[in-house]
């Protein structure tokens, strides 16, 4: 089974060759209990520890079960250990930290057993040793007696077939003594056990073969092994034996990782302050990270807030007609930096409003939008990918009358009191501020997630059909008198007497302390009017009439008109910084195709565009600007409206003469009816449009990234546009707002990597410190290492133990200072609010940063004790168990 040939030990001390085993000779039975005997420094240890694979003789060779042990390499003999080998220690070697139970399940971990049968084999192992009821103690709540039971039942617990002792009665009185080798003699029936003592006594009582060593060589032996003894069946058996040996050796096994993890934790538990505090100072770094991440995300969230709702009020604008602004802008410019080569001794003049000018002219585009609107309806559009929202607007307005008729008809969009008043000479500049700050009705973005985000809902709900409509008011839930009045709320006529008592330096007192209730808001209405509902088909003279100055007309057709309901209040949501609305009714886009739609399908508007050349409201041709010859229809027409006589005697005297004579003879007599309207004009009285050529396009973005891929995205329609020869298709337009604001989120990102180049300093301190922290823990558990080793682990395994502690250390120090940044941020948030007054900036770590940073923080551990554990794996195991 065992056998040792010429086997010689040589070690250095210092500059002196210590010949510690000399020609060894010595072959094992399968089961026998062996006891080596000797004085102090003959060898007995270094034997005990060759035959275990802890240390390799210098020459000579080992052979288990006729296999030479010559050629084994580091992995070999850890697979020895582990599978045939059990180790019991004069000072029981026990890991301290381990209970009972984890102490002799050790080596089953390093064999790949089960959960549940590496417990169950383990718990059998301590019934043996009679230790069943202490499997949950750790050693140092246990007698040394129980202690040694303990390593028994762990040498045994992998069923070893060589079991190797070192004076396992050495630090035991009598009694314990006698019943540890009365188990020891009784496991000898079945296996190899052999015994270092000083104890002769011992020895004669207990062993079946004595071996007495001195100064390194075998002096004597009461039993030896011959090999004649052996029947050819025992042969045989051997044979078997040796090759499920060599099958068991060849099983390599490593430690999991959730062992090493097992062990490193337990360590650590038992040196919780020293762990919490090296976690501590290891989480300084990522606690500066985080707090600069958290600070970052705040304020990239509160400038992508801004973004989108600055974006939403100023959106790349296409119209029909542009001019090209950075053109312009460029123009003024090169005006400034001029070369100048004339003398400074005069004043000159410097052409810069004839430059502009000519710019302007010369810069004025037009977009063809029907096209550019088709290529934004593709499904694959690279445009639209991008864009947030879409709208479309058209040259229309929206005839909104009030629902209450009972007095009179009241128009309040557009609104002819504010027309009248706003472009009184009495008030110079009130037109362009009415056109541009006073827009009452306005058309919502059809991007919910945009308005949800940007206003809260007070009572009520959003549109959902064309005929619904939303009321905004401001912050304070209040609306201007000037809203009020544009929308029936207050008598518009009273704003009409305040602007003409102002204008005769008087002042008209007015109710200005007006409120209404969720609820009476709610129930109000407004009728809307088509613009081809205006008029009225004259069946006799064939033309359609205007009826807007008929009373009855009006107030039956307002009756009639479309009503519109404001189904919610809606105000604009404290964080926001902008909003896309600034009326005070929003409508959705389908109240727009509504009207175009049914506008489209009106009879009038049939009628002018079947027939383009002729004006519908007088039946007479367009002239289109030409003077327009008098036609015998003319001249018929005319005839027709004298009296019976005269009648005839023109038609028979104009009979016989020439069609042109007869012209000529009428020219004077008769005017030529003619119309100043033109079709164009016609078309937009009726409120004509066609969905398909809007006046103007709005692309909403969600931040300045989007918005530049949809200046790229149109950069690429313009450049497929010219490749195809259609240059007239290309698209100008100038984005003012996205040039001035494109860089702000750069520069907060360079600000951010220089803060975080700066405290990621402190995580190499970190990381040097672990380190250190992580050596001095090699040197602690430098006995366990030695343990480790005598029951089968490798160096890997001795290596991933340590690494497994750093990870634990770098997962905690991580992980402390992912929580103390949450914590920092609360009053970090206050102060930045107390500071800057800017409510919107909300300093908060993103998860994925969170998890990143203590994925950072277990690597740079990791790293930090990767050298420590390298030294560990390093260790002689011989070494390590001598160590205290």
């Amino acid at each position: 089974m065992l056998k040792l040939q010429g086997i010689y030990k040589e070690y250095q001390a210092g500059d002196t060759t210590v010949h510690a085993l000399k020609d060894i000779n010595i072959e094992f039975r399968k089961n026998e209990f062996v006891s080596i005997l000797g004085p102090s420094g003959c060898g007995k240890t270094t034997l005990l520890n060759i035959i275990g694979g802890l240390d390799r003789y210098t020459s000579g060779d080992l052979s288990i079960n006729g296999k030479s042990t010559k050629e084994f390499k580091d992995t070999d003999w850890d697979s020895y250990r582990n599978h045939s080998i059990g180790f019991v220690f004069q000072n029981y070697n026990l890991i301290p930290h381990q209970t009972v139970l984890s102490n002799v399940e050790l080596a089953l971990t390093l064999s790949g057993v089960s959960k549940s049968e590496r417990k169950q084999r383990a718990i059998d192992a301590l019934t043996k040793v009679g230790l069943a009821d202490q499997i949950y103690k750790k050693p140092n709540q246990m007698s040394g007696g129980q202690m040694q039971r303990v390593a028994i039942a762990r040498a045994l617990v992998n069923n070893p077939e060589i079991l190797l002792a070192d004076e396992p009665t050495g630090a035991l009185d009598s009694e314990t003594s006698v019943q540890i080798m009365e188990i020891l003699k009784e496991i000898a029936k079945e296996k190899l056990i052999i015994m270092v003592t000083h104890n002769p006594d011992l020895a004669r009582e207990y062993s079946t073969r004595i071996i007495r060593l001195f100064d390194g060589n075998v002096k004597s032996d009461s039993d030896p092994y011959v090999v004649s003894e052996f029947s050819s069946k025992s042969i045989e058996k051997g044979k078997k034996s040796h090759s499920n040996e060599k099958r068991a050796m060849l099983q390599k096994r490593s430690m999991s990782m959730f062992t090493a993890l097992s062990l490193s934790m337990n360590n650590l538990m038992t040196k919780k302050t020293r762990t919490f505090m090296t976690a501590f100072a290891g989480s300084i770094g990522i606690i500066g990270i985080a707090l600069i991440l958290s600070l970052s995300n705040g304020i990239q969230t509160y400038i992508d807030n801004v973004q989108k709702d600055t974006l939403s009020a100023y959106p790349i604008s296409i119209e029909t007609e542009s001019v090209d602004m950075t053109s312009l802008m460029s123009s003024i410019v090169s005006n400034q930096d001029k070369d100048v080569t004339h003398d400074l001794n005069k004043v000159y003049s410097n052409p810069i409003m004839g430059n502009m000018m000519e710019t302007m002219v010369e810069e004025v585009n037009t977009n063809n939008l029907e096209s550019f609107k088709k290529e934004l309806d593709r499904s694959d559009s690279a445009i639209t990918a991008h864009a947030s929202t879409v709208q479309y607007g058209y040259n229309l307005d929206l005839n909104i009358y009030s629902s209450d008729t009972s007095d009179e008809v009241t128009q309040l969009n557009p609104s002819a009191i504010f027309d009248s008043v706003m472009q009184s000479p009495s008030f110079p500049g009130m037109s362009s501020m009415y056109s541009s700050q006073l827009q009452v009705w306005e058309e919502m973005l059809g991007n919910q997630d945009l308005l949800d985000s940007q206003y809260d809902v007070l009572s009520g709900r959003w549109p959902s059909a064309y005929d619904e409509v939303v009321l905004m008011v401001d912050e304070n839930n209040e609306i201007s008198d000037i809203m009020m009045y544009a929308l029936g709320l207050k008598d518009p006529e009273e704003m009409e007497k305040v602007m003409s008592a102002a204008m005769k330096g008087e002042v008209y007192e007015t109710n200005a302390d007006v409120d209404f209730t969720f609820d009476e808001l709610l129930s109000k209405t407004f009728k809307l009017i088509l613009p081809s509902d205006y008029y009225k088909y004259d069946e006799t003279n064939k033309i359609w009439m205007d009826m807007r100055e008929n009373k009855t007309y009006m107030t039956d057709l307002v009756d009639k008109g479309v009503d519109l309901k404001i189904v919610g209040i809606i105000r604009p949501n404290e964080d926001a910084v902008s909003t896309s609305m600034s009326g005070a009714i929003g409508y959705t886009s389908a109240l727009t195709d509504y009207v175009i739609n049914h506008t489209n399908e009106s009879e009038i508007v049939k009628q002018q565009l079947s027939t383009p050349e002729v004006d519908v409201f007088t039946g007479i041709e367009f002239s289109n600007g030409e003077e327009k010859e008098l036609t015998m229809d003319d001249v018929n027409a005319y005839i027709d409206t004298l009296d019976e006589a005269t009648k005839e005697q023109t038609k028979t005297y104009i009979s016989s003469m020439p069609e042109d004579q007869v012209l000529d003879m009428f020219k004077e007599q008769i005017t030529v009816p003619t119309t100043d309207a033109t079709y164009e004009g016609n078309l937009e009285t009726l409120g004509i449009v066609d969905i398909d050529t809007p006046s103007t396009i709005n692309l909403y973005a969600s931040s300045f990234n989007e918005k530049e891929a949809i200046a790229d995205a149109i950069q690429d329609y313009n450049k497929k546009m010219t490749e195809e020869g259609k240059e007239e298709y290309v698209i100008q337009y100038t984005d003012i707002v996205g040039l001035m604001m494109s860089s702000v989120s750069s520069i907060v990102n360079v600000i951010s990597y220089v803060l975080i180049a700066f405290v990621a300093i402190s995580l190499v301190v970190s990381s040097i410190m672990i380190g250190i922290i992580t050596y001095i823990s090699v040197l602690e558990r430098t006995k366990e290492i030695g343990i480790l080793r005598s029951i089968g682990a490798s160096k890997k395994d001795i290596s991933r133990v340590f690494n497994a502690e750093t990870l634990i250390v770098g997962f905690v120090s991580g992980l402390l200072g992912i929580v103390i940044t949450i914590l920092l941020n609360l009053p970090v948030n206050m102060i930045i609010k107390s500071v800057s007054g800017i409510s919107g900036v909300s300093a908060s770590l993103p998860i994925a940063g969170g998890v990143v940073l203590i994925l950072i923080s277990m690597f740079l551990t990791l790293l930090g004790g990767f050298i420590p554990s390298k030294i560990a794996a390093k260790k002689d195991p011989v070494v390590a168990l001598r160590s205290e």
